[in-house]
C-alpha cells in the first residue's frame, strides 16, 4: 500500500510539473503574440487554456485520492500545496487566454502610436512565475520568499502603463478601444505576477510548514491581497 501511495504522489508531482509547463508556454505565446502582433500564434493560446483546465481537473482527483490515505505531514503539505499550485496555474492559463484574445483584435488594427514599457512587464511577471516554479521543483523556500516582494514593481509598472495609456487617449479618440485593449492585457500580466506570488507562497508552505499569507509583504498600497486563494 505504501508502495501505491508514493507511486501515486510522485505521479503527482509530474502532472504539476506538466500542467506548469504548459501554462509557461501559454504565456509566452500569449506574450508573444501580442508584441508581434501574430494572429495565428494568439490562437493557439485557446488550445493551450483546455489542456491546463483538463490538468486541473486530473490533479484534483489524483490529490482527493491521496489525500484518503490519510498521507503523513509532510505528504499532507505537498499534496494540498499541490491543489493550490494547480488552481493558480489554471488561472494563469486564463489570463494568458485573455491576453491571446486582446492580441488577436490589436493585430487586426493599426498599431498605437506610443511606446509603454509592456515587454518590460511582461519580462518581470514570466520570471516571477517561472522563479516560483522552479523554487517548487527544487523545494526553495529561501528563492520563493525572495521572489515576493517583485509584485511590487509589476504592480507599478501595471499603474504607470495604464496613465500613459490614459493619457494618450486623452489626445488621440481614435486610439480609445486599442489602448483599452492594451490595459486589459497589462491587467492580465499582473494578475500573472499576483499567481506567481501565490505559488511562491505555496511553496514555503510546502518547505517550512509555515502559512506566510495576509502577513504584508506581498500587499499593496491598499494593504489588500490581490488574489485571495481559498
Amino acid at each position: 500500500m505504501e508502495r501505491h501511495f508514493d507511486h501515486d504522489l510522485n505521479e503527482l508531482r509530474q502532472r504539476l510539473l506538466t500542467m506548469a509547463s504548459h501554462a509557461e508556454t501559454a504565456v509566452n505565446r500569449a506574450i508573444e503574440a501580442l508584441t508581434t502582433r501574430n494572429y495565428d500564434l494568439a490562437l493557439q493560446v485557446k488550445q493551450d487554456d483546455a489542456v491546463l483546465d483538463r490538468c486541473e481537473v486530473e490533479i484534483d482527483e489524483l490529490a482527493i485520492k491521496l489525500l484518503a490515505k490519510a498521507p503523513l505531514a509532510t505528504d499532507l503539505r505537498l499534496v494540498t500545496a499541490a491543489m493550490k499550485i494547480s488552481q493558480n496555474l489554471e488561472r494563469v492559463g486564463d489570463e494568458a487566454a485573455k491576453i491571446a484574445k486582446r492580441a488577436r483584435d490589436l493585430s487586426q488594427e493599426p498599431p498605437v502610436k506610443i511606446q509603454v514599457d509592456l515587454p518590460r512587464m511582461a519580462g518581470l511577471a514570466l520570471a516571477m512565475l517561472k522563479g516560483a516554479l522552479d523554487a517548487f521543483v527544487n523545494r526553495d523556500s529561501a528563492a520563493a520568499r525572495a521572489l515576493i516582494p517583485q509584485d511590487i514593481e509589476v504592480d507599478a509598472l501595471n499603474k504607470q502603463i495604464n496613465r500613459e495609456l490614459t493619457q494618450y487617449m486623452m489626445s488621440d479618440r481614435d486610439s480609445i478601444p486599442r489602448c483599452l485593449n492594451l490595459m486589459v492585457a497589462t491587467r492580465s500580466l499582473e494578475r500573472i505576477a499576483d499567481h506567481a506570488t501565490n505559488v511562491a507562497e505555496d511553496v514555503v508552505y510546502l518547505c517550512e510548514a509555515q502559512d506566510i499569507r495576509h502577513q504584508g509583504i506581498n500587499q499593496g498600497e491598499s494593504g489588500q491581497r490581490n488574489v485571495p486563494v481559498p
